[in-house]
């Protein structure tokens, strides 16, 4: 093989191309005879037991996140006396499992669809504690929600206010709302992630915020809580966050005494590869509470109760999935060689490089070797050009068919985007923690592929 076509600016040649890049795998990760760890768990012994490609979470990280960021911001913004309460972003990666983990260590749930919610309450989260986001719920979803007593529904219109006031006066209930404004910052981020500038399908302009509470306050049968504002996802520096908060607080004091919170929301940045270099999370807590102070004591409000709403920075770092490589394929390309190194999952398992340009990091994961660094391409198996899972890493030049490859980073919108493109099944998500695995979301067969073609005849179960 030969590293002679150009790599990107950002990534370096390893010294040694085994190393697993700390910040990027999740903490338990460590190599043990040449073979990769998660949670004291060879990655082999998982493969070999659930195959590949396989999704597997630390249960650990997930958790020890969960009360990282919780601390962080409720001693960040303690110092001015004011309560957090976090919200877990469940698109990031809902299964009941995981709603019981975060739920358990003091997080909220933020869903966004009538599907997400199902799934929350199927876990027996307090509805109460939930948040129910979206730019275009249906009438089913929203009844439904206030059914359930969800603790708070998001507005994102003027339509929405009178649907949701229209199914709570229904049911007898006073439904709690936030307004989802758009606060004019646009964030440093993909297009596709940054949603607080103006032309985006999400929330209302800030400057409609005032005559928008109105509305909802003219209905008996909501309750303000105050406004939402989320400025984009994949945000590494704090200057937005700051300055988004600074905004909302203006507004906020323009709408009376009575509103007792400001939910922030989320989209902090995480580590795919070693170039990456997301500001720590207590730092980005500290420069957000003492902007909202700052805004307060120049409008003369108190600080309010702040929400926010962290979902990849949780579960991503705590996510890898595991492939088994097939094709090996030198290309002449730039006046060299890329080697194009194809792999049993693909776009199905993760769109994100397809959708966003994502980069990611690989290794192999069942052996070491001193092989030199070989600039490679990481492709997925889907009859799809753009199918490329890690655009541009260095393996050992001595990867070869059969050699399982651990690709870091996946735990945040990969299985939320999972498809069945090319009739792929779905992968299979295993937990670990202790030595120990268990399946949290089982994979699909072969038959849970056909099951919902009509042309087929029924089996006796599924009639």
């Amino acid at each position: 093989m030969s590293s002679r076509p150009t790599a990107p600016e950002w990534l370096d040649v390893p010294a040694d191309a085994n190393a697993l890049a700390e910040g990027v795998w999740p903490a338990s990760a460590l190599r043990e005879d040449g073979r990769m760890l998660i949670a004291g768990i060879p990655v082999t012994a998982l493969a070999a037991r659930f195959g590949t490609p396989l999704y597997v979470l630390d249960e650990e990280e997930v958790r020890s996140r969960a009360v990282r960021i919780r601390s962080a911001f409720a001693e960040a913004f303690d110092r001015f006396g004011a309560e957090v309460v976090v919200y877990y972003a469940g698109k990031a990666f809902l299964c009941t499992e995981v709603v019981r983990w975060v739920t358990a260590e003091g997080l909220r749930v933020d869903v966004c669809s009538g599907g997400e919610l199902a799934v929350a309450l199927a876990a027996d989260a307090d509805p109460a504690l939930l948040g129910f986001h979206g730019n275009n719920k249906s009438v089913a979803e929203i009844e439904r929600a206030v059914a359930a007593g969800v603790g708070a529904i998001v507005i994102d219109s003027r339509e929405e206010i009178d649907r949701v006031a229209a199914a709570a006066s229904a049911s007898g209930r006073v439904q709690p709302v936030r307004l989802r404004v758009n606060s004019g910052v646009h964030a440093h981020t993909h297009d596709y992630l940054a949603t607080a500038h103006d032309d985006q399908k999400f929330g209302v302009p800030l400057a409609d915020a005032p005559s928008h509470v109105e509305a909802i306050r003219a209905h008996a049968s909501l309750r303000f809580l105050g406004l939402h504002c989320h400025i984009g996802s994949q945000i590494f520096e704090s200057g937005g966050f700051a300055e988004s908060a600074s905004r909302l607080i203006a507004v906020h004091a323009q709408l009376g005494a009575d509103v007792p919170e400001l939910n922030l929301g989320g989209g902090f940045g995480i580590a795919y590869t070693s170039a990456d270099t997301p500001t720590p999370i207590e730092e980005i807590a500290i420069g957000m509470a003492e902007a909202v102070s700052a805004a307060c004591a120049e409008h003369g409000i108190p600080v309010p109760r702040i929400a926010i709403e962290p979902g990849r920075w949780i579960v991503g770092p705590a996510g890898v999935t595991l492939y088994t490589v097939g094709t090996v394929k030198p290309v002449q390309v730039d006046g060299g060689v890329r080697t194009y190194v194809s792999i049993d999952g693909g776009m199905s398992d993760n769109a994100r490089p397809a959708l966003y340009g994502a980069d990611y990091s690989a290794r192999l994961a069942a052996r070491v070797t001193d092989a030199e660094p070989a600039l490679v391409r990481v492709a997925g198996k889907h009859c799809e050009s753009g199918d490329i899972v890690v655009d541009a890493e260095y393996l050992p030049s001595d990867v070869r068919p059969d050699d399982l490859l651990a690709v870091a980073a996946t735990g945040a919108y990969c299985f939320s985007l999972a498809s069945n493109y090319n009739y792929l099944a779905r992968p299979a998500v295993v937990a670990v923690r202790d030595g120990e695995p268990r399946v949290i979301v089982r994979g699909e067969t072969e038959r849970d592929l056909l099951a919902r073609d009509a042309g087929i005849a029924p089996t006796e179960d599924a009639r």
